[in-house]
């Protein structure tokens, strides 16, 4: 009897520990399902997360291939520019960022189909709708917008310096190969437009895609063949079309807006607007290709044509659109001694006129000169143009007066975003003029 007791405690003792340990094998399962459970969900919530994050960079890629910027510039140029803070995309920009100044997306066709049509000034003269000079009611040419007369002593009065005539640059015996810790653009030069002297450079000789740096010859080129910056030109579906088609900057003029060619101008400038640039080709010229045949025209006007060739008016990639950066800077120093197109290139902010269509106007600005105005450059930098799309990176064309009243034009390309390419600016000015 007493061995039956003790042999029952037993195994009720051990039954009791069975329970226990199966009880807590049970506990333990739960926890380890509990665990799982959660680990699942921050797997999930961190999916997520980066799901959002690549959906929302996929809108901003949207966004800037509708509107921009230099850079501009661009809009990638614009959020590069302000993240690498530290430090040119575009955009741009132009700008951005194209500035804004900055930021063109690539584009590698020309404009085909646009209309071929006659164009009528304000007074009611005929414009010309193929290739050649406007026409004025009595069939005289018209360029109410030509560049300063050279004068007596062999310089061009621009504002309240004077340039050294022509379009060619001589390398200085003593010219400076930038650092690169100073300047990492690929390409840049610096020339002193009073004597015609590059004082630094890094292989500015070699060829490089102007992007929308390009759009500096585009309103040379319009302005001195435009008789009447208060005419006025309907924006066309083929133009728009393009623009967004091929991921161009744009100012934002709507088809059949009726947009006065003053606003053309600096839509073209600020905020690298296509829309614009085209415009301006298909109002002077008739059409793209004809402006495009009186670009490459001007490039040997300028002595330039031997390193220079220009496909289209926008920037756009194509293999047989180039030039070099010592070309890029004779094309700016053609532009800024055009009283006009110098307005247009030096103004920060502008507001188009209103329409039906924009009660308002539409506010545009030149992000690389309103980033670069606190910088201590050595002077001031007046004027301005960004570009940028893949094959040529982050792009600029700028012209400053020293502080010594010396005038210097600075074109760099190929830098990685659109602060880099304004620091770059800033050392070349600051640290390699004489």
């Amino acid at each position: 009897m007493k061995y039956n007791e003790t042999t029952q405690n037993n195994d009720s003792y051990e039954e009791t520990r069975r329970i226990r340990r199966r009880r807590q094998r049970r506990r333990q399962q739960r926890q380890r399902r509990l665990m799982i459970r959660r680990l699942i969900a921050v797997c999930v919530l961190l999916l997520l997360m980066i799901l959002l994050f690549l959906a929302g960079r996929g809108v901003l890629r949207i966004l800037h291939g509708n509107r921009e910027t230099d850079t501009r510039t661009t809009e990638s140029a614009i959020i590069n520019a302000e993240t690498n803070s530290g430090g040119i995309s575009e955009d741009h920009s132009d700008s951005i960022a194209d500035d804004a100044g900055t930021g063109e997306t690539v584009m590698d066709a020309p404009v085909s189909g646009l209309p071929e049509s006659n164009y009528t000034t304000g007074d009611g003269s005929a414009r010309a709708a193929s290739i050649g000079a406007s026409q004025t009611g009595n069939g005289a040419s018209v360029g109410l917008l030509s560049a300063n007369p050279v004068l007596p002593d062999g310089t061009i009065q621009v504002g309240d310096v004077r340039f050294l005539a022509g379009y060619t640059a001589n390398v200085s015996s003593t010219a400076a190969w930038p650092a690169e810790s100073d300047v990492q653009s690929s390409h840049a030069v610096l020339i002193d437009e009073s004597t015609g002297t590059i004082v630094a450079q890094k292989d500015a000789d070699s060829m490089i895609y102007p992007a929308s740096m390009t759009k500096i010859l585009t309103i040379l080129v319009a302005a001195e063949h435009v008789s009447s910056l208060d005419d006025t030109f309907a924006v066309t579906q083929e133009i728009t079309d393009y623009a967004y088609k091929n991921g161009c900057s744009i100012v934002g003029f709507q088809v059949g807006e009726e947009v006065p060619i003053r606003d053309l101008f600096y839509g073209t400038i600020l905020p690298s607007g296509a829309d614009a640039a085209l415009s301006l080709a298909v109002y002077t010229a008739g059409s793209h290709e004809a402006f495009v045949e009186w670009m490459n025209e001007k490039l040997t006007e300028l002595g330039l044509s031997d390193s220079a060739h220009f496909t289209n008016c926008v920037g756009i990639y194509n293999d047989n659109h180039y030039c070099t950066t010592t070309d890029m800077a004779m094309i700016l120093k053609a532009a800024v001694e055009n009283d006009f197109c110098r307005e247009v290139l030096t103004a920060h902010k502008y507001t188009t006129t209103p329409t039906a269509e924009h009660p308002d106007g539409i506010e545009i600005s030149n992000w690389f000169l309103r980033r670069i105005e606190d910088k201590d450059s050595g002077g001031v930098v007046q004027s301005a143009k960004t570009g940028y799309v893949t094959q040529s990176g982050n792009c600029a064309a700028s012209y400053e007066i020293s502080d010594s009243g010396i005038p210097y034009i600075c074109v760099t390309a190929n830098a990685h975003s659109a602060w880099r390419c304004i620091y770059d600016h800033v050392a070349m000015y600051k640290n390699y003029a004489p």
